[in-house]
């Protein structure tokens, strides 16, 4: 009782700081600048996207992007990244491979983060755009702070930092409760601190999902988004859902543990001749591609992106990719995933929602297994697999499905991928030395 009398006194005096309160109504006021920072951004990725995988190539007479487009395109964003990272501040935003850093970035290096992301991103990059939208949102919210000459300690430029941090990722992943949670399991705190810290970081993202939706609305301009929308009813939960769900989070976690050990090594490679081994790397995810669109004869787009806007159509219409073209894109993406974690910049987290995504369609046919609890399973443990964070990873799996009865599936597919991603490997158990007994 008195931890917690304490507790309260200090979060009491903590809220009626002045600099505490300045920081807070400056973060409340960030979220709409930087959410409209990041609507421009990902719009303007989202058209030249379109353009260079769509526009282009019917201009040139072609039906669809030919097998070969990811190969010039990725060539393009290898060198054009090399040279972020080797000449520019901030190196244009930290490694994929790394994780998701969350916070603010130094306001010397928003060029080269937006520099990279942009070579990165439209032109195939099999990376989400998370990562550098957290660090523009972080970067911006420094930048504001220093304008509006906000407080300059170092707990404020924390606050701030993660305030525009979390109105980035409301806007990414379309929900403030996402931001929320993430916010929780990677800052760390609990008590006073972390509800310090949540204020200024909720009513950011919250008011940056207001403008993100009114100015998508009013604008008519796509941004792209994580949504999967299950056709039909909720199915009800089973023993077999829960034991196939288990299976796969298990498989899933160490693929992707390799994928991104994977990619570790490809950013330990091309920390020595940055230009050239940059652009080689995204030449073998450009062939990783093009591999794709020969065996299969379906467009190189669907491995030469982060995956996000292929989710809908593929739980919507489940049907329409063969048990083949599912093995084809898994295996394809997986390398091309690989390849870009360590090489070129963007956010790890959404191809590999993609792949739990496509591995739970795939998997979806097996006995008394449903797609709706295989997608859940899949999403849960691709986002565990790569971020480390159970409870965000099974939040953002139950948001993107919108199906609250498939918590238990999401809880225990994170749970299984996260024990499974953090085992350790190759520690044999040494035997005991054995000693020759000696003559009495």
């Amino acid at each position: 009782m008195a931890t917690q009398t304490g507790e309260a006194e200090l979060l009491r005096g903590l809220l009626t700081t002045p600099e505490y309160r300045k920081t807070l109504a400056l973060c409340a006021l960030i979220g709409i600048p930087v959410s409209l920072v990041c609507f421009w951004f990902l719009a303007g990725l989202h058209e030249l996207q379109h353009l260079l995988w769509d526009s282009l190539p019917q201009g040139l007479g072609w039906a669809g992007a030919p097998w070969w487009w990811p190969l010039p395109l990725l060539l393009v964003a290898g060198v054009v990244v090399g040279w972020v990272a080797g000449r520019l501040p901030g190196a244009g935003g930290h490694v994929p491979a790394a994780g998701l850093a969350m916070g603010g970035t130094s306001t010397k290096a928003l060029p080269g983060v937006v520099l990279a992301a942009a070579a990165s991103l439209p032109f195939g990059a099999v990376l989400g755009p998370e990562a550098p939208l957290i660090a523009l949102g972080g970067g911006l919210a420094l930048l504001l702070r220093d304008l509006a000459r906000g407080p300059g300690t170092p707990q404020a430029s924390v606050l701030m930092g993660v305030a525009g941090a979390a109105a980035a990722i409301s806007a990414i992943f379309g929900s403030p409760l996402i931001a929320a949670v993430l916010l929780i399991e990677v800052v760390g705190v609990g008590g006073p601190q972390l509800v310090a810290v949540m204020l200024p970081a909720l009513l950011s993202s919250g008011l940056g999902a207001l403008v993100f939706t009114g100015f998508g609305r009013w604008t008519g301009l796509k941004t792209g988004g994580l949504t999967v929308r299950f056709p039909g009813t909720v199915p009800r939960l089973d023993a077999a859902d829960v034991g196939w769900g288990l299976l796969l989070a298990v498989a899933l976690a160490v693929v992707l543990r390799l994928t991104v050990g994977a990619g570790k090594r490809v950013a330990v490679y091309v920390t020595r001749r940055t230009v050239a081994r940059t652009a080689l790397c995204a030449l073998g995810a450009g062939a990783c591609a093009a591999v794709y669109a020969l065996v299969t004869g379906r467009s190189p787009a669907e491995v030469a992106s982060s995956g996000q806007a292929m989710m809908a159509p593929l739980v919507e219409s489940p049907q329409s990719w063969a048990v083949g073209v599912l093995v084809a894109v898994l295996l394809c993406k997986t390398v091309a995933y690989a390849l870009c974690l360590g090489s070129l910049r963007g956010g790890p987290v959404f191809p590999a929602l993609f792949l739990g995504c496509a591995a739970g369609v795939l998997a979806a046919p097996l006995p008394g297994l449903g797609v709706l609890p295989a997608v859940t399973a899949g999403l849960a443990a691709g986002a565990a697999s790569v971020l480390r964070l159970p409870v965000s990873s099974a939040v953002m799996a139950l948001v993107l499905v919108d199906s609250p009865g498939m918590t238990p599936v999401a809880i225990l597919a994170t749970v299984a991928a996260l024990i499974t991603a953090e085992l350790p490997v190759g520690h044999r158990r040494r035997k005991p030395a054995q000693t020759a007994a000696r003559p009495a």
